[in-house]
């Protein structure tokens, strides 16, 4: 497509290329302080965060997870009546990053995953039938960015391996497979509760507050954690993350792997019990009622 036919265009381009690829695919790209577009590409942002991003961010201002969502973030529907997300929120009344300085990054260290990939995008796909996702790349170009243009070649691979992906994908899966499922699921599952919403936002984003209800009265009444088990979640906020993807398995989707104490158990198989005695009579009332119409109908 040429210049002259891009602006003639009604609708902005996407930036993202068509062709997706893997791991082994060589692009050519660097991003470095003295290029001439240093910093464009976080004067106008739009940066979801993974709750990995958070609890590293988090730690970085010595903040909880719920001061930092309040100073640092948006709320966004990933869709319409769906789970949210979150992104930056950029700075009052306009569009940059808060975190950018003349020099660059000031939290460079802990920043975002998306930050890390760019200019790729990761593209992960779970299909209705698959057990796993599968996971492919495709390339970001924005007319402002020169990296493109600067003599380094280099394949995807070593590129995440650079930015230092590895860990911030792994930790960031368990999220990633939920919305996947979420979406792979779609209407067989129902649409969630305003609770389920919100228990979604508080165990993927507001860690601590997470943290209280796993150590509440109330969960240990319901759940069965061994003592050890809940000692190590809530000591390690990287353990109590990962326990929150399983968790919301649970909760969402029904995967039982978190025991129900006792108690718990019996209450909800004694509901379920009446939910089925229940589900019999409406039934058998249906069939009653069919019955006698047809019956009504013959002697007519």
């Amino acid at each position: 497509m040429n210049e002259d036919t891009t602006q003639n265009l009604p609708f902005p381009v996407n930036p993202v290329l068509p062709q997706t690829f893997d791991a082994n695919k060589v692009i050519q790209f660097q991003c470095r302080k003295g290029i001439a577009c240093w910093n464009a590409c976080c004067s106008n942002i739009d940066i979801s965060l993974t709750p990995y991003d958070i609890l590293r961010l988090k730690l970085r201002f010595e903040i909880s997870s719920g001061a930092f969502l309040q100073q640092y973030t948006l709320p966004y529907e990933m869709e319409q009546g769906s789970i949210a997300g979150v992104k930056l929120r950029p700075i009052a009344n306009g569009s940059a990053c808060q975190f950018m300085t003349p020099q660059g990054c000031s939290v460079y260290e802990d920043r975002p995953t998306a930050c890390r990939y760019y200019p790729l995008a990761l593209l992960s796909l779970r299909r209705q039938d698959e057990a796993a996702d599968s996971t492919s790349y495709a390339l970001v170009e924005e007319p402002h960015c020169l990296g493109h243009r600067e003599e380094r070649s280099i394949t995807v691979a070593d590129y995440r391996k650079e930015q230092g992906l590895d860990d911030y994908d792994e930790l960031a899966r368990g999220w990633r497979q939920l919305i996947l499922k979420k979406k792979s699921s779609g209407p067989s599952i129902g649409k969630p509760s305003k609770r389920s919403l919100e228990l979604f936002f508080m165990v993927c984003y507001d860690l601590d507050r997470f943290s209280e209800f796993v150590a509440s009265a109330g969960f240990r009444q319901l759940y069965d954690l061994p003592a050890q088990e809940l000692k190590d979640i809530l000591c390690d906020d990287i353990a109590l993350m990962q326990f929150g993807f399983r968790f919301l398995r649970q909760v969402l989707f029904g995967e039982e792997t978190i025991a129900l104490s006792k108690e718990a158990a019996d209450q909800r198989r004694l509901q379920r019990m009446v939910k089925n005695q229940r589900l019999e009579t409406e039934a058998a009332a249906r069939r009653a009622m069919e019955q006698d119409e047809m019956h009504d109908d013959s002697d007519d």
